[in-house]
């Protein structure tokens, strides 16, 4: 292992030496192709760790429920994985060839500090392959008394090593944000330590954050492939099976997606507390005006969530009782989304300053601050969940005893929620910013309490439910499938967006302090520069993504196995 790192570290110095420790990529410059590079690879890593959590959990509700139609579902989406693992390998051999040539002086200090995780990277990288493999084609054959358990092990254990894999990912990113203290630019890269790099002040919140966004990402995209193959329907089965699918993949995305704020949360304060210029940097300096870009985009994917679960009520007998409410709710998350998206400053012209008496328009000054984003955002979080439980209680009618006593619960525990909410974000206008920022812990943990509270108090208020009517599968507008594109392409962008606010509020450093880039491309690039690569990189990974969904299909074809079959009205689906 010694010798083959010596290699790699001799041939990187030498390629230093030769071009002053910097490359060339022709057109596009040799930061943008290795942002390419790794923000494609990025989207395939986490399409790779967000689907298997999806496959096993509807596996395991198969077996357990002893429902078929949750195996299969579970082994459509598998069918993806294997072509999307190729993508994710070749991609990521093309930021390793980027690397090492285009960027040798970097590459050889990252190496010789991890270079025994990336033995363990690339082992475990193999490893998954070979379950993976023996995932899907042993499907079938296993599945059978108890083997289908060991089969589900497999399921388990390609989650567990996807899991080590990006940790051991992300400890090499984060060591560029956050290297240990202590460690400067006069320090050998040999003395820095392994466990030390690794175990650094943000590589723990990255993991939770990107574990919980990779279980969104993998909703939002299992959604996609349904809303796919439901446009593309010909029968009235085929139709239901995949508008369930789509809700199954919705549900997962945004039940994930309301607490990924949450460990949003905790990063940012790590960032803060590791060093308070980055934060400033991220929050408050050149990056501010990200942040509301940011807001725009999560206040789509609100939206969009609710008005697919909205639209789906219109197949659930008894959920037009709930219809009166949704324009409430709508007119909640309207107005907090103008909140959370509100700049604290605004580009104005020489007149329009002199007009308000300075930067800070009179109103929007207000509304532009962290203790209102906070407050919005959490009231979102809560009507979107709110969303969640009328869309399950629709067909059912309770038949415990204490029903309405659950009911008025559950519906005290919302309002207090929010009087909390509302309260802190408030009182926030009164307190200094150190006291203002401890308020939003406050807010999450009341958000939280109520999610938690009334989802126990829901699950056995339902159990033994009388139903209202079947769910009719498949009838459901055209349109409400292309809500499901916009989470998928959305959140796909939003991640590529945070990746470049991670990155760039290290500015003009490979490590930050410690490696600075002498590069001619060591400027951080304008949100509107960095907008069209986040989009470039966007639609690179969504034709391929589409290309897998038709190879996908035609493997569904060649199988000659068709769906499930679920419960279909007898009138032609609704439609546009």
């Amino acid at each position: 292992m010694t010798d083959v790192v010596g290699l790699l570290q001799a041939a990187a110095q030498a390629a230093a030496d030769t071009a002053g420790g910097y490359g060339h990529f022709p057109g596009i410059g040799a930061r943008g192709a290795v942002w390419i590079a790794a923000e494609v690879h990025l989207m395939f890593a986490a399409f790779v760790l967000g689907v298997p959590m999806f496959a096993v959990i509807c596996e395991l509700i198969g077996i357990v429920g002893k429902d078929e139609k949750y195996d299969k579902l579970s082994k459509e989406f598998t069918r993806l994985l294997v072509f999307a693992y190729s993508a994710t390998a070749l991609w990521g051999g093309l930021l390793l060839f980027f690397l090492t040539t285009l960027y040798p002086r970097f590459w050889t200090h990252m190496a010789t500090i991890f270079s025994r995780s990336m033995w363990v990277y690339a082992g475990l990288f193999f490893i998954e392959s070979f379950t993976l493999y023996l995932y899907y084609y042993g499907w079938d054959r296993w599945k059978v008394g108890r083997a289908k358990w060991g089969h589900w092990g497999l399921g388990l254990l390609l989650n567990v090593w996807g899991t080590i894999v990006m940790f051991i990912a992300n400890s090499w990113l984060t060591y560029m944000m956050s290297p240990p203290s202590g460690v400067t630019a006069e320090t050998l890269p040999a003395e820095v330590g392994l466990w030390n790099a690794i175990a650094n002040a943000t590589w723990m919140p990255i993991n939770i954050h990107r574990l919980i966004g990779n279980a969104v990402f993998g909703g939002a995209i299992c959604g996609a492939y349904a809303a796919f193959r439901f446009l593309a329907a010909k029968t009235p089965e085929e139709r239901a099976h995949y508008d369930w699918m789509g809700y199954v993949g919705n549900f997962i995305a945004i039940s994930t997606f309301i607490v990924l704020p949450f460990a949003g949360y905790w990063l940012g304060r790590e960032i803060y507390e590791y060093n308070q210029q980055m934060g400033i940097t991220m929050m408050g300096g050149f990056m501010s005006w990200l942040w509301i870009v940011q807001a725009v985009l999560i206040g789509v994917l609100f939206l969009a969530a609710n008005y697919y679960l909205w639209t789906g009520m219109g197949r659930i007998p008894g959920a037009e009782r709930f219809a009166p409410y949704t324009k409430w709710m709508l007119l909640v998350l309207v107005i907090c989304w103008i909140v959370w998206a509100t700049p604290h400053t605004i580009i104005a012209t020489r007149e329009e300053l002199a007009a308000m008496g300075g930067s800070h328009h009179p109103f929007l000054n207000v509304l532009g601050v962290m203790s209102a984003k906070n407050t919005a955002v959490n009231l979102m979080i809560l009507t979107t969940f709110l969303s969640f439980l009328i869309y399950r209680r629709a067909n059912r009618r309770p038949t415990v005893a204490w029903a309405r006593t659950a009911t008025i619960i559950q519906t005290a525990m919302f309002a207090i929620a929010a009087g909390v909410v509302l309260f802190y974000g408030v009182y926030g206008y009164f307190v200094e910013a150190i006291v203002r920022i401890g308020f939003s812990v406050y807010q999450v943990l009341a958000v939280l309490a109520c999610i938690i509270g009334v989802s126990i108090i829901d699950v056995f208020l339902v159990r033994g439910a009388e139903s209202r009517g079947e769910i009719r599968w498949g009838m459901m507008p055209a349109r409400s499938q292309y809500a499901l594109f916009i989470l998928a392409v959305t959140f796909t962008w939003l991640m590529g967006l945070m990746g470049f606010a991670r990155s760039g509020i290290r500015q003009h450093w490979h490590v930050y302090e410690v490696m600075r880039d002498t590069s001619a491309d060591a400027a951080t690039p304008a949100l509107g520069e960095a907008a069209n690569m986040i989009s470039l990189c966007v639609l690179i990974f969504l034709g391929l993504v589409a290309f897998i969904f038709w190879l996908g299909g035609l493997a569904e074809r060649a199988g000659h196995k068709a769906p499930v079959a679920l419960a279909v009205p007898p009138q032609p689906a609704a439609g546009d």
